[in-house]
């Protein structure tokens, strides 16, 4: 179904470009030479200690079967999604740091903004889910195993990824049918679609509002079913007569608060209000945050505040250095 809907997208193009270049110019952050690297080796840092997080995270859980449970089903799946939601952009933009020219085409440009927030609006879900989740485990006690089975789970991860990429098909198509000019240079590191919309030849307010409205209503909707599901959390907690029960569960939920707080925290500020209202360095500056920071936070903030997840990756770390001691003794 993708390859009608971008054919008619670069046949838009071409119509109103008026023989301008097929490319996007990505002008992220213009610095000279030696800051150009000395980005790249922070960015390539970050984005193989995220990679390695997350992969540890999925392994740990594979390989105990203590964590075969709903809650670390979906953990091991939101690892997975931030190593994907990582991928679809860093790679491209770490090559825009070597390269003299930041092109991407008009197809890779809208490929990449489809992508990266359908990733992003997968991860509200998840959040969601996991909210339930504890919400269940502490508050229904009794119904939570007939509830959260493992079935069950998995279903509710493949209506997140469902969900996610279905959701922002009608902002990239309001976006691609834009009349876009000559005037094709980005101010921004990814394709974001408030530069995006800057770029058209003819003012969109419409197209922007309706971004800015369904932008709105996707994390309100999630943030306020979150939000709500830990407020009956907290409610039964303080209830608990044993300060440890109580201390558990509140380390048990506070990971999974903080990593709610990062992501919501940083994308109200771009995408809630009108995208006229953010000006660009403070785009470029809250983007490499959600898209950069916050998959990096996730594993560290999980493993740390986490008594299970330390000692399954604690076994894991074993296991591998007695491989390879192992295969050294040979």
């Amino acid at each position: 179904m993708w390859k009608p809907i971008f054919a008619d997208l670069e046949t838009n193009k071409n119509l109103n470009v008026n023989n301008c270049s097929c490319t996007f110019i990505l002008l992220g952050f213009s610095y000279n030479w030696k800051i150009q690297i000395l980005l790249f080796s922070v960015f390539f840092g970050t984005y193989i200690s995220t990679l390695i997080g997350n992969l540890c995270i999925i392994c740990a859980i594979r390989w105990d079967y203590r964590l075969q449970t709903p809650m670390y089903i979906l953990l091991a799946n939101f690892s997975f999604l931030e190593i994907c939601y990582i991928n679809s952009t860093v790679p491209s933009m770490l090559a825009n740091f070597l390269s003299e020219s930041s092109t991407i085409s008009f197809s890779g440009c809208f490929l990449q903004f489809y992508f990266f927030f359908s990733m992003g609006t997968t991860e509200t879900f998840f959040l969601s889910v996991v909210a339930f989740d504890r919400y269940l485990a502490i508050c229904k006690p009794l119904h939570y195993p007939t509830i959260m089975t493992v079935q069950n789970c998995s279903r509710m991860g493949a209506g997140c990824w469902a969900c996610g990429f279905l959701c922002f098909l009608l902002p990239v198509y309001l976006v691609s049918q834009l009349p876009f000019c000559c005037a094709n240079k980005i101010d921004h590191c990814l394709c974001d679609p408030g530069p995006l919309i800057k770029l058209s030849c003819e003012p969109a307010p419409g197209t922007e509002i309706i971004c800015a409205i369904y932008n709105s209503l996707l994390i309100f909707s999630t943030f306020l079913f979150i939000t709500s599901s830990y407020t009956l959390v907290i409610k039964a907690v303080l209830r608990v007569p044993s300060a440890e029960g109580q201390r558990k569960a509140f380390s048990t939920c506070g990971s999974h608060l903080a990593v709610v707080s990062l992501f919501y925290g940083s994308i109200m500020v771009v995408y809630v209000s009108p995208t006229a209202g953010n000006p660009a360095g403070m785009q470029k500056i809250v983007t490499l945050f959600y898209s950069m920071l916050t998959p990096l936070f996730n594993p560290l903030i999980y493993s740390l505040r986490n008594r299970e997840m330390k000692e399954a990756l604690r076994k894991l770390f074993s296991s591998v250095r007695f491989r390879q001691s192992h295969g050294k003794g040979f």
